[in-house]
């Protein structure tokens, strides 16, 4: 298994701890990490970060975790990949996700309906730039060139490059199997390793359905990482942000987190702390969080508990876990990590466990 990790927005409603940060990451990639993965959300931009990173980086490969697609036109978006390919000597990574309702009407002003289709349009206008076409495209969202007007068929005047990987962070299960059809990897969310056919599943049956060879499609999952012998200790802090996840992130009627957790095996009590959060009850929605849920998305505990849920997560089909090393302070975050990836190394070396993975029944719903 490879490894991965994030950075998220500073100076977002903070300090300002750019240089922190980048000293962080340059230490984890001599410790050993595969992949950085820049955030966007409504703080700061996904790209110009990586941008920086590529010049302080030698060996790991930056992505973009993820760019809003509502938030740039798509050749756009293919042009700043095709930039940051060339800039990084290939180590560039495009993660695309549709976002949410509230960000992409709120923030940027474009509808959210029909994400899946917009996503498959801004797919496949990237594809025809980086293979070198002229760019033609003919959707319901994007139409290139733009009718009536004095615009042709373009093609970008940087060098073709088809090696550009596009990794998708998608949820619903339309939208897993499309991953499937069409990425190169998954940016896994709400990965259950107990229920992988929910989400990676549904990614396999849609790269099986495309014809795809076994193995084309990379599995990104994880979570936050923590030592210690009080299991109990580990799991409170992270009630109050699963509560959130599941209670505010969307609306009640579109909350896609809530409805993964749904389908991985927590229907009840997902329902009722997205009933008590939306209600105003902030505190009974934190304590309804299960335990199990908590614990099965994240990397907590004992040395011996810790490598056993690293193994549940390779024997589920991940290959890259993203980590979220936890610590008061940058040496202890870089200490986690660094007893990380040394389990993540040593179960990677163990024999691969056999058995059934992402294999049970679809969920038809979109």
């Amino acid at each position: 298994m490879r490894t991965a990790i994030g950075f998220g927005g500073p100076a977002s409603g903070k300090r300002r701890d750019w240089d922190e940060q980048v000293e962080f990451l340059r230490e984890a990639e001599r410790l050993g990490v595969d992949i950085l993965w820049s955030a966007e959300a409504w703080g700061m931009d996904g790209v110009s970060t990586l941008a920086y990173l590529a010049a302080v980086t030698e060996r790991v490969k930056l992505g973009t975790g993820i760019l809003q697609i509502s938030a740039r036109a798509p050749a756009m978006t293919a042009m700043t990949a095709l930039s940051m390919a060339a800039m990084t000597g290939d180590r560039f990574i495009l993660g695309l996700g549709v976002s949410g309702p509230q960000v992409v009407e709120g923030l940027h002003g474009v509808p959210f309906a029909d994400p899946l289709g917009r996503l498959r349009e801004t797919v496949d206008i990237c594809r025809q730039a980086f293979a070198g076409e002229r760019i033609s495209h003919e959707g319901r969202h994007h139409v290139l060139p733009l009718p009536g007007g004095q615009g042709k068929s373009l093609r970008l005047a940087q060098p073709a490059n088809d090696t550009i990987e596009i990794w998708l962070a998608t949820l619903g299960p339309k939208s897993l199997r499309y991953t499937g059809e069409a990425a190169d990897g998954w940016v896994g969310v709400c990965f259950v390793p107990s229920c992988p056919e929910v989400t990676w599943g549904q990614v396999l049956e849609g790269a099986a359905a495309a014809g795809r060879a076994p193995g084309s499609v990379a599995c990104q999952a994880g979570g936050a990482v923590e030592f210690g012998d009080d299991l109990e200790a580990l799991i409170e802090p992270r009630r109050p942000g699963v509560a959130f996840t599941l209670g505010a992130m969307g609306s009640a009627t579109a909350n896609f987190y809530n409805d993964a957790y749904r389908r991985a095996g927590f229907e009840e009590e997902c329902r009722e702390v997205q009933r008590l959060w939306l209600d105003g009850d902030r505190a009974a929605a934190t304590t309804a969080v299960p335990d199990r849920l908590i614990t099965e998305t994240n990397f907590l505990g004992t040395h011996e508990q810790v490598t056993d849920q690293v193994r549940a997560y390779r024997h589920a089909g991940v290959d890259v876990l993203r980590l979220q090393p936890e610590g008061p302070t940058a040496i202890d975050r870089l200490d986690t990590l660094a007893q990380m990836i040394d389990i993540v190394r040593n179960v990677s070396a163990e024999p691969a466990s056999t058995g059934p993975v992402g294999t049970g029944p679809a969920d038809t719903s979109s």
